[in-house]
């Protein structure tokens, strides 16, 4: 990320960003800190009357770097957001019903030489060997014995753990408000009523609200959620629709009580017509059902989720409306669209706030000067459709992954066209257990390898370089870093016990 200084011109722009929940207050604290004064002057315009989605947020690793660019200490961050740590996600009736795996964000086993682990497991595998790719995964063998620590800086195999967070989205944007605001972000309480624009350019210039009251700005970053109140409502940007791929278009969710014990880890419960998060917080419990239209009624999705809770509700479920998909341009004119407004993929793998994120520092590559030179916004698209396309794929995979057909919903996953880019990526791996990647993509070998093998995708071949390595080194190997990563999880502490000792 470059450190992006004033203009030539000398002018500071004066920047409003239109919305405040998760995605605006992120913009307005990272843009703040970042700046120091001098980037730009930073208005937040909100109305109290909008409100935001304030379910539980489960988040991927890439959220610690976040942190880091605002100077966050972690132990503020845990106490004021309730947060509690996670390792990853456990798939539960995806691949087959009565089946679960688990997508760990650490590393699956250790290369042979210049070859990956995966081309190993499955030379095993051809050769006879039952056995799980977890067993190899630290972040996976800590998960299923609900234990945790930050990862020290040892060299040993605990310093392979890799984590994210679950947090209360309301408290996040309530610390990051503190976090912006003593930064210099002006924050106007109204909700608006009309946009102004440029006959001739068509850029934006003014926001009136409902009490006639006029904000003026240069630059304008629409955190306006699923209305795209600019980004769409006003510059008509487009919006691709990807819901042929990814039919879900409802979500129903419901707080419950805090539920023991505090797993380190999200829950996904595949049902007959969609999935079922579980996000532990430290004094409640995320959930929420996802779910196609298309294939259920709104009131049976919600006794499903009610039905399935580990904990009791602590109110009554609200319902959500979304369209998979994403604004043909991410950045129009003078105005950028950050979360929501700028497309919804559903929170399958927690990539909702890192899209927030990934948003933020592109922008903050390609700050624009008074003059907004096209190239700028141009490049910035291109880098957000890849971001989003790579991420599409990635959630796609689970659906097309599957060997169910119990429900007329998991009979059009199964047997549905995806992108050519997936097929792409399915042919090599089951060929030769090959993980096909392009540059920039969020998703690593690790994360594509854990849910090809989890939903028994199985390779036919492997690299055959992998041959170079004798099989019974390798199976030393293997049996030695099974043994070592086992015992490795048995000295940490539980997660409720680690958690405990933070905010003592």
């Amino acid at each position: 990320m470059r450190d992006q200084g004033v203009s030539g011109a000398g002018k500071r722009l004066r920047v409003v960003i239109v919305g405040g929940g998760t995605a605006g207050w992120m913009s307005a604290a990272l843009l703040a800190h970042i700046g120091r004064g001098r980037l730009a002057d930073f208005t937040l315009v909100e109305s109290e009357d909008i409100g935001t989605i304030g379910v539980g947020e489960a988040t991927i690793p890439a959220i610690k770097r976040f942190n880091r660019l605002l100077d966050i200490n972690e132990r503020d961050f845990i106490r004021q957001t309730q947060a509690s740590f996670k390792l990853g996600i456990e798939f539960v009736n995806w691949g087959r019903d009565g089946t679960r795996y688990f997508h760990p964000f650490g590393p699956i086993g250790e290369p042979l030489g210049r070859t990956g682990f995966e081309h190993f497991l499955a030379r095993r595998r051809l050769a006879g060997h039952v056995e799980s790719f977890e067993d190899y995964a630290i972040n996976c063998v800590a998960a299923k014995l609900n234990r945790f620590r930050t990862p020290p800086r040892d060299g040993s195999v605990l310093s392979h753990l890799s984590y994210a967070y679950h947090f209360d989205a309301s408290l996040y944007a309530a610390f990051l408000r503190r976090h912006a605001e003593a930064n210099g972000v002006r924050r106007i309480e109204g909700k608006i009523t009309r946009v102004g624009q440029n006959p001739e350019s068509g850029f934006i210039e003014s926001l009136t609200l409902a009490d006639g009251r006029e904000v003026r700005g240069d630059f304008f970053i629409d955190c306006s959620g699923l209305s795209g109140l600019l980004i769409e409502k006003t510059l008509n940007s487009g919006y691709d629709d990807w819901s042929h791929f990814l039919p879900c278009d409802r979500a129903t969710f419901v707080p419950s009580e805090r539920v023991e014990p505090l797993t380190p880890y999200t829950r996904s419960t595949a049902h007959s017509a969609g999935w079922q998060w579980r996000i532990p917080l430290q004094h409640r419990t995320g959930n929420g059902h996802v779910f196609s239209s298309g294939f259920m009624a709104d009131d049976v999705a919600a006794d499903i989720l009610i039905r399935t809770l580990d904990s009791p509700p602590l109110a009554e479920p609200k319902f959500l409306r979304f369209k998979t998909g994403r604004r043909r341009l991410s950045w129009n004119r003078n105005v950028v669209a950050i979360g929501l407004s700028g497309g919804f993929l559903e929170p399958l793998e927690s990539t909702s706030i890192h899209l927030i994120q990934s948003g933020l520092v592109k922008l903050l590559d390609y700050w624009p000067e008074p003059d907004f030179n096209p190239l700028l916004s141009e490049q910035y698209n291109r880098a957000m459709a890849t971001q989003y396309e790579g991420i599409r794929d990635f959630i796609i995979l689970h659906y097309k992954a599957t060997e169910r057909e119990d429900s007329e919903f998991w009979r059009y996953c199964r047997h549905m066209a995806v992108p050519d880019s997936l097929t792409y990526r399915l042919d090599h791996f089951r060929a030769a257990s090959r993980i096909v990647l392009t540059p920039g993509e969020l998703f690593q070998p690790t994360s594509w390898l854990a849910v090809m093998l989890g939903q028994n995708i199985v390779p036919q071949g492997y690299d055959p370089v992998a041959d170079i390595v004798d099989p019974v080194r390798a199976d030393a190997e293997f049996d030695a870093l099974r043994a070592t990563i086992d015992r490795a999880a048995q000295t940490l502490p539980t997660h409720a016990a680690f958690l405990e000792g933070l905010r003592a």
